[in-house]
């Protein structure tokens, strides 16, 4: 039988169509989850990092097969670090996009801003900030969870190392946001657990560029040690304005000095300053069964092939906040509620890149102090203190 050419093109059109409004019987829908990051604006080095890591995830997941044969899908949202666009984001994602939760976002005051919306949403949240009342009280923060570690945590390691140094007296900078805020807090509550006392407490701006009147009020209060409790270009400021001093005393950053273009930025002003870090910053230091240092390695080494610098602490909290949605989805599928109970019941003994988590009914972070190494900077790198 002969086929005109006619009748072979009108086949080759009915078929396209076909294609196009008929999926495949065994195709199975994309799973969606949304990002909500500070990609723009005054945390741009938080989101920036975050975007990228959950970019190089999505596709090694979705090349590997993707989750029980399920394509993944981030949306990412750019709340360009305002609190009203991340709220929008955080609409936009669970009415239009319909996603299975949301990870982000990348600082605590955008974090705290959409909570009601997660909650009335009932969909889980993972927040990539540190404020320890984005989980707490965790009986009104069901659906949320978080995976940088807590301020009062960080505290606590800096307090446990200054005691060992026999420093007693400090004087503390913060700054003036949601970040600021709450470390300034903690700095405060835990002093009379170690026996601290703070003679100088010093706040600065987001946009102030120079912090010297604040550090010479703290050197003349008399203080042993100096702790500088801020992300982005304060740390570097302070940094700066500490070596130009040449004050006599340490200066302490908190864990947002974990990315080494603060060491960058700050150049020779950065020698000698000490924080605690995640471990995603000297994984190259540590002891090869340490149970982190197999996911740190591929991690780090995939995201700077990829995008040719460091994912630092930060992109290591996006890591942190997706897989635990995609290990939960791999385990569990689809359901909302199910992936709430997945993360709180069953992140036990989990190796991430900010610690170790251990996920409870009563603790929605699941980390301590003994998430974080004490860093130095030497020779314009990470060193661990021993």
């Amino acid at each position: 039988m002969k086929i005109t050419l006619r009748a072979f093109f009108s086949f080759l059109v009915i078929f396209s169509l076909i294609c196009i409004f008929f999926k495949p019987v065994n195709a199975k829908e994309p799973y969606k989850i949304g990002a909500i990051f500070s990609v723009t604006g005054a945390a741009s080095f938080l989101g920036e990092p975050e975007k990228n890591a959950v970019i190089m995830l999505q596709e090694q997941i979705n090349k590997a097969g993707g989750i029980n044969g399920h394509p993944l899908e981030v949306i990412i949202e750019d709340s360009k670090s305002d609190e009203t666009h991340a709220v929008l984001a955080a609409k936009k994602l669970l009415e239009k996009d319909n996603v299975l939760a949301i990870i982000g976002p990348s600082t605590t005051g955008e974090s705290m801003a959409i909570i009601p919306i997660m909650n009335n949403a009932k969909t889980t949240m993972i927040s990539c900030a540190t404020g320890a009342s984005i989980t707490q009280p965790v009986t009104e923060r069901y659906w949320i969870f978080k995976v940088a570690q807590y301020d009062f945590s960080v505290v606590e390691a800096l307090y446990f190392y200054l005691k060992k140094q026999g420093i007693t007296r400090i004087g503390i900078l913060t700054i003036t946001t949601g970040y600021g805020d709450a470390g300034r807090k903690a700095l405060h509550d835990m002093t009379s657990k170690f026996g601290i006392t703070i003679v100088a407490d010093e706040r600065y701006g987001p946009k102030d560029t120079d912090m010297t009147t604040q550090l010479t009020k703290i050197k003349a209060a008399g203080a042993q040690a100096i702790i500088n409790w801020s992300v982005g270009p304060g740390q570097v400021i302070v940094t700066k304005n500490w070596h130009a001093l040449k004050m006599g005393v340490p200066l302490y950053q908190s864990h947002g000095w974990g990315s080494k273009r603060n060491i960058e930025l700050a150049g020779k002003a950065s020698e000698g300053i000490i924080a605690p870090l995640g471990r995603i910053v000297v994984w190259d230091k540590l002891p090869d069964k340490h149970p982190q240092k197999a996911i740190l390695k591929k991690f780090t080494l995939d995201y700077e092939a990829r995008f040719r610098s460091e994912p630092g602490t930060f992109g290591g909290h996006a890591h942190d906040s997706l897989m635990m949605v995609v290990e939960a989805l791999r385990k569990v599928g689809p359901d909302k509620k199910k992936i709430r109970d997945y993360i709180e019941n069953e992140i036990k003994n989990w190796p991430g890149t900010g610690g170790i988590f251990n996920m409870s009914p009563s603790e929605h972070c699941g980390l301590d102090r003994t998430a974080f190494e004490m860093v130095i900077v030497k020779n314009g790198d990470w060193e661990l203190l021993k």
